[in-house]
């Protein structure tokens, strides 16, 4: 078989498993030292589950990787060098099984024990992952920045930002109902997709549960491909997972505080966009005011960004119409219609009293100077809720479209 346009070529064993239960996919690079150990690990493990099981390499190698992984019984996808996110995605067309179990070739994962993944699928899981520090952890598998600092911290916030309670998001080894693979629809194409993937799972709101793993050191004479990547490659990684968290957080990062600093910045501006407030020993002025009003805009526009982010992101193709219908074309129109025409009103009242003082600001015009910044902020929230709308409803109608091709798509194959 020769490769397809993107360079992709399926290899298989010659003794291939006709009819698999179980799909275990591993990307491979350059793995000429375990790759062997790895598959018998693999077939032991298919073994002791009593299922049926076909071993998936994806493979970029130029060390003889492939030609081993076949002599191991495992099918070969050999693929371009494109990241490891990258080969997951490749690799989806060609699992033949309901359910996948993904790891490494670097024997650091022991699929010997992939039992206990595979009765936690059996149970109605689409999503299991494994973790190494409810496990074990071998002395020396992980580097001592990694264990003790970087994936607590990164697991820290990813719990904090998306209100789970996952004790190892990093681990590599995990197993997913192919369905639920296909509908994670995934995009990340480096090391980053191990984030990307659970933020989808949590999003998607997929039953989900972890499992304890032993985690092993590399082989005598290995280098792991972070190492490979030189001294700067596991921040890289780092860094590039938490640009995924963040991007894939409207809701921590905009709707939420943006919804504290709208509500705060508003009532402070209602109150004090009558004039001047006495608090005790204090005198509240237009420099409280301003800061107010500068408070509101941020969360206007903050909570907004996090409504058309969550409409454009989020994985359930409903809701953008449900925030659309929560943000009606006709009322909202007629709401940013009044705040911009009130917010005008004010600020011409101050123009013509400023005007009628010989263009002077006294203290005549304090309390008409107030309702000018009340009426300056009217005018933005009405622009910043108009635009909005118009946002939101244009993602709905796109979504809608979306669905509609294909569905009638789905029934023309049917025909």
């Amino acid at each position: 078989m020769s490769p397809d346009a993107e360079g992709v070529l399926l290899r298989t064993p010659l003794a291939d498993e006709p009819n698999p239960q179980v799909t275990i996919l591993i990307p491979s690079l350059n793995e000429r030292l375990t790759i062997s150990e790895t598959l018998e690990w693999c077939h032991a493990g298919f073994a002791a589950a009593g299922v049926r099981g076909e071993i998936l390499i994806v493979d970029s190698s130029d060390d003889g990787t492939p030609e081993l992984a076949l002599v191991g019984g495992a099918r070969v996808l050999q693929v371009p060098r494109r990241g490891l996110g990258r080969a997951y995605l490749d690799a989806i067309p060609f699992i033949r099984s309901q359910y996948v179990i993904l790891g490494d070739a670097d024997c650091t994962y022991d699929f010997r024990e992939i039992g206990e993944f595979i009765e936690k699928l059996d149970e109605g899981y689409e999503f299991v992952m494994g973790s190494r520090f409810d496990g074990s952890i071998e002395p020396g598998a992980m580097p001592a920045h990694h264990r003790y600092f970087g994936t607590p911290a990164t697991n820290a916030i990813f719990n904090m930002v998306f209100a789970t309670k996952f004790s190892d998001v990093h681990c590599g080894m995990r197993a997913l109902t192919l369905d639920a693979y296909k509908r994670l629809d995934l995009q990340a194409q480096g090391w980053e997709y191990a984030s990307e993937m659970i933020i989808r799972a949590v999003k998607l709101r997929l039953k989900t549960t972890e499992v304890p793993i032993h985690f092993y050191k590399d082989r005598n004479g290995r280098v792991s491909n972070v190492k490979r990547g030189g001294l700067l490659e596991s921040w890289r990684a780092g860094w590039r997972s938490l640009h995924v968290m963040f991007v894939g957080a409207p809701d921590f990062f905009l709707l939420r505080p943006g919804a504290v600093a709208l509500v705060v910045g508003l009532v402070v501006s209602l109150i004090l966009g009558w004039g001047p407030l006495s608090v005790g020993g204090f005198t509240l002025t237009l420099h409280t005011l301003a800061l107010a009003v500068v408070v509101t805009v941020l969360g206007a526009f903050a909570f907004a960004m996090g409504l058309i982010t969550r409409a454009v992101t989020d994985p359930w193709p409903d809701t953008a119409r449900e925030l659309a219908r929560k943000v009606p074309y006709d009322r909202v129109v007629i709401a940013s219609l009044a705040l911009f025409l009130v917010g005008t009103a004010l600020d011409v009242y101050f123009a013509f009293r400023f005007v009628s003082n010989d263009y002077a600001v006294t203290q005549a015009l304090e309390r008409s100077g107030h309702m000018a910044f009340l009426g300056l902020l009217m005018i933005v929230l009405g622009f910043v809720l108009f635009t909005t709308m118009l946002v939101i409803h244009a993602v709905a109608n796109m979504r809608s479209r979306a669905q509609l091709a294909v569905a009638k798509a789905t029934e023309g194959l049917a025909r």
